[in-house]
């Protein structure tokens, strides 16, 4: 024995009816990493489940450790509770990379990143594992935050409900390169070619406020 511990490894995606990828195939993949890398470079998510009777969405921040997605929001929060209830909730991220400007209207499309997650969301119960799950959660946003700042107070942490969703049942989705035109369009005096975009972050504004807002 060396002493070394050898990290388990991830379980593959599940591949179902459900999400499997029906349109434009070739697009879609299955792969863990593929899925995780795309999670890796978004923010945001919206969460889809039926409450009360009806479609409810909601666009949210998350990050992800290991194998689960998490969020978090108020424990009053109708979605939330209904995903307690054991409601399935299916998760959405997207990412633009650009817009394709082809020769035709028909052709003109998107270069994109995307995931589809279907899940059950599990309550995050123990203390431990919330602080660490909040603190993550910060330092995703940026590496070293959570030693500079106060720490969720016992009010906040009661009023705060934390979820996580396996990552098992996924498929990721993108598009990537310029316009695919019909052959008799390639001499049509129109440009064609693809507008990159990007997330990019401007520079910081301080807060100057010194007091709390009247």
């Amino acid at each position: 024995m060396d002493g070394k511990t050898t990290k388990e490894k991830s379980p593959p995606i599940l591949q179902t009816p459900r999400n499997t990828v029906q349109r434009l195939s070739r697009r879609a993949s299955y792969d863990r990493e593929v899925v995780n890398a795309i999670l890796d470079d978004a923010y945001t998510a919206v969460i889809s489940a039926t409450v009360e009777g009806g479609v409810r969405a909601q666009p949210i921040y998350f990050w992800r450790i290991g194998d689960e997605l998490y969020v978090h929001g108020s424990r009053r929060n109708a979605l939330f509770n209904a995903l307690m209830d054991g409601q399935e909730a299916c998760l959405t991220v997207t990412l633009l990379d650009g817009l394709v400007m082809a020769r035709s209207a028909f052709h003109h499309s998107m270069n994109y990143r995307s995931v589809v997650i279907y899940a059950h969301a599990r309550a995050v119960t123990d203390e431990a594992e919330r602080m660490e799950a909040l603190k993550q959660s910060v330092e995703r946003i940026e590496a070293g935050r959570w030693a500079q700042i106060r720490r969720p107070s016992e009010a906040e942490m009661r009023g705060t409900m934390i979820l996580a969703f396996p990552i098992a049942e996924a498929s990721a989705k993108a598009r990537h390169g310029g316009p695919v035109d019909d052959p008799e369009d390639y001499d049509l005096p129109v440009w064609a070619g693809v507008l990159p975009c990007k997330i990019a972050f401007s520079d910081p504004i301080e807060d100057t406020n010194t007091q709390p807002p009247d």
